[in-house]
């Protein structure tokens, strides 16, 4: 019931976002209507139109898209002629014949003063829903990533229609206002006429900036300053389905958030044999789910791996739950070869099916959970960061347990290259950014041809944030594979660190590439895997560190792939 009362509040504060512009000529557009049959079925419909094509999404199919593309299409054709018999009545004259069966009723009726038509106002809610890209905030972002974990379900879509609703809510009291205005205007000024022909412009801008792809690049990045801190703090005040009993412990500032679930369902250990709840009763115990190209869970490993050599001889037991992001991390060689890699001496739990994330009802990498000896969840981290506390967490319940001899002092790893600490977050930091259109954002090279090679070019100048491909490429869900040489990729951002998930294809076949820095070869840094001249090998599925600059700042990458086959998946920032 939480989740739905925040994905209803997440959608009411859509209205204060830029991104919900394109929208409005739309639905203010009947605001001189009677509010029941026209104002309320537009909002029906958009809501759950919208609701319906998000639910699509998130099953992955390629048709689900093509299909939205082409409802996008048709939605800008029918509004833009409803824009243009608002700005030309003659010109409505002129269709209503031809076009009774494709929406002329809907044409003609917007130009009546009377009664507006409960079928033709749902149309275009319909119509308006394809279109609506709202801004992808934390409590949307929170619903998607979870359908993409979970699979889609009823579940998920009441959320989205939540969602949805709490927008239609916002625009519905925002229509309910503008119809009194502008019937006062009306009686003052006359002017329903100029009104109307104004309502008609806007609605062909709407549509401009919808086919221009506005609504999903600029005023997005507009909307994510103002929106997402209000509903990221809906988020930490309320608890999302984590069932916190909050019993306080004697003697102890820690309290009792549940009980350690079994750690059944993982299809391999590393390191160790399976281990089970009832081994490690009487043990200090931190679970860390993590993935190996994950930026924040490979900044964080220096310290759970600190951890474990500094306590384990006073009782603590670190596991690394293995909770795949992509396919690629699915596949036992590539999760061992990473652990080895890295430097992993504790027990991993390669948790392909995410059995043991969904026992602890988990949503984050990284995740950390500090259980007592008793079994008892006492605490639980999200994120990077806060590592003296967690420490001090396992100094305290390592005592609890009766262990007199626990260390003190705060490990300090150092890390160096990928796992380097990252730099303070702040306003203009790039976010991390996928290469597949399953979660992509801010893509720049033009319109997406799903599944499909497609020949790709990115406009210059970028604006910040933005990338785009150049050359020949097939964009999917969750990747996109360079299909002939010479493919680039060009990025705007702004950060200390720039890391692409990369991986060289089913024939694994390295794949050479060229990187430049505002034009100039990068300076290497330490234990990134660029050469000083920017170039160097796709060897395996991994996060690559390819940009390491003078501190954070603007900056403009390019990355080369002199070979086809390479596969992209993500950008992360530092």
């Amino acid at each position: 019931m939480v989740l739905f009362l925040l994905s209803y509040l997440g959608g009411v504060l859509t209205i204060l976002s830029p991104c919900i512009l394109p929208v409005l000529p739309f639905v203010f557009a009947r605001s001189d209507r009677p509010f029941v049959r026209s104002g309320l079925p537009l909002l029906v419909g958009m809501a759950v139109t919208f609701a319906a094509i998000a639910s699509l999404a998130t099953l992955g199919g390629s048709w689900a898209v093509h299909a939205n593309q082409a409802g996008r299409i048709a939605a800008l054709v029918l509004l833009t002629l409803f824009g243009l018999t608002l700005l030309l009545p003659s010109l409505a004259d002129r269709l209503t014949r031809p076009l009774v069966a494709l929406g002329s009723r809907l044409s003609n009726q917007a130009n009546e003063a009377g009664q507006g038509s409960i079928g033709s106002s749902l149309l275009l809610g319909v119509a308006t829903g394809l279109l609506w890209a709202p801004c992808a905030g934390p409590i949307l972002g929170l619903i998607l990533t979870g359908a993409a974990i979970k699979g889609a379900s009823a579940s998920t879509t009441l959320l989205l229609l939540a969602y949805a609703l709490g927008a239609a809510t916002s625009l519905a009291a925002a229509l309910l206002i503008g119809g009194r205005l502008f019937a006062a205007m009306k009686r003052s000024l006359g002017a329903g006429e100029w009104i109307r022909r104004a309502l008609g412009v806007l609605v062909l801008a709407g549509v401009a900036a919808i086919a221009l792809g506005l609504d999903t690049g600029l005023l997005t990045r507009l909307s994510t300053a103002q929106t997402s801190g209000l509903e990221q703090s809906l988020l930490e005040k309320v608890s999302l389905g984590r069932k916190t009993q909050s019993v306080a412990v004697a003697g102890s500032n820690l309290p009792v958030e549940g009980t350690m679930p079994e750690l059944k369902g993982a299809v391999l250990w590393l390191n160790s044999p399976p281990l089970t709840r009832e081994q490690l009763r009487g043990k200090v115990v931190l679970v860390d789910f993590w993935t190996y190209s994950c930026i924040n869970c490979l900044r964080a490993l220096p310290y759970v791996e600190a951890w474990s050599k500094k306590y384990q001889d006073q009782g603590l037991v670190v596991i690394g739950v293995h909770a795949p992001e992509f396919a690629f991390e699915k596949i036992e060689g590539n999760v061992r070869r990473a652990v080895q890699d890295l430097g992993v001496t504790y027990p991993v739990a390669l948790d392909n099916n995410l059995a043991i994330w969904q026992a602890f009802n988990n949503q984050y990498w990284p995740a950390n959970y500090f259980i007592d000896a008793q079994g008892r969840i006492r605490h639980h981290h999200f994120g990077e960061g806060e590592y003296d506390q967690s420490e001090r967490v396992i100094q305290q319940l390592l005592r609890e347990a009766g262990n007199g001899d626990v260390p003190d002092g705060i490990v300090d790893p150092r890390a160096q290259g990928v796992q380097a600490a990252a730099m303070p977050q702040n306003a203009d930091m790039s976010p991390e950014t996928y290469a597949g259109y399953g979660r992509g954002s801010n893509f720049a090279a033009g319109p997406v041809t799903a599944d499909q090679p497609a020949d790709y070019k990115t406009p210059y100048p970028l604006q910040l944030h933005q990338w785009g491909f150049a050359g020949r490429w097939t964009i999917g869900e969750e990747k996109s594979t360079l299909d002939a040489p010479g493919g680039k990729i060009t990025f705007r951002f702004h950060a200390r660190d720039l890391h692409l998930v990369l991986g060289p294809g089913d024939g694994g076949k390295p794949v050479r590439f060229k990187v430049t820095l505002d034009g100039q070869a990068p300076a290497a840094a330490h234990g990134a895997d660029t050469a000083a001249d920017g170039s160097g090998t796709v060897t395996n599925q991994r996060l690559y560190q390819l940009i390491r600059a003078n501190g954070a700042g603007d900056h403009t990458f390019v990355i080369e792939f002199l070979d086809p086959g390479v596969e992209v998946f993500a950008f992360t920032f530092g």
